[in-house]
């Protein structure tokens, strides 16, 4: 199954903005999908720091369950198996790009798979969903979000990512 979809954003599996500066492009907020704070050390400041440049706004990123994820890839896309990674747009004007989620099992099997941590199979499936939450599309771009993924990946010294690892198969 081909993974970083996007799912149509019907009510947000949303996380609540944090209290680190305003200042900064982008704003992320990592949590279980429910509102908790989640242990995902350097994650948000990553993001924040290897976004594409364009990339303004607010990103809720949930870690949750393969469960949780399955109930989530049925719900918005009508299928029924665990993705890593979903993004949900925000309606534009609200300042807030949207929502990342990832399975943190299906991650974890991925890493382990890759022979990396889960620190960096985490990093190689939230830059994955913030491309398309920026409106990056590998499905329909004729390879540009391939492109500019495999440019900021390099850039911040990440392994193969999503779209590589498909096309290997």
């Amino acid at each position: 199954m081909p993974s970083g979809e996007t799912g149509k954003r019907r009510t947000a599996p949303s996380t609540t903005p944090g209290d680190r500066r305003r200042r900064a492009r982008l704003l992320v907020t990592i949590s279980d999908g429910r509102g908790r704070a989640v242990a995902a050390p350097g994650l948000a400041r990553w993001m924040e720091a290897h976004a594409p440049a364009s990339t303004r706004g607010e990103v809720g990123l949930a870690l949750v369950s393969d469960r949780r994820m399955r109930d989530l890839n049925r719900t918005y896309r009508s299928k029924d198996a665990v993705t890593d990674v979903l993004s949900f747009p925000a309606d534009a004007g609200e300042g807030t790009l949207g929502d990342i989620v990832i399975a943190r099992g299906r991650a974890q099997r991925q890493a382990r798979a890759a022979g990396h941590s889960l620190a960096t199979e985490l990093r190689v499936l939230a830059l994955h969903g913030l491309l398309h939450l920026a409106g990056y599309d590998h499905e329909t771009d004729d390879g540009r979000m391939a492109r500019v993924e495999a440019r900021l990946r390099r850039q911040a010294g990440l392994p193969a990512g999503l779209i590589e690892r498909e096309r290997a198969r």
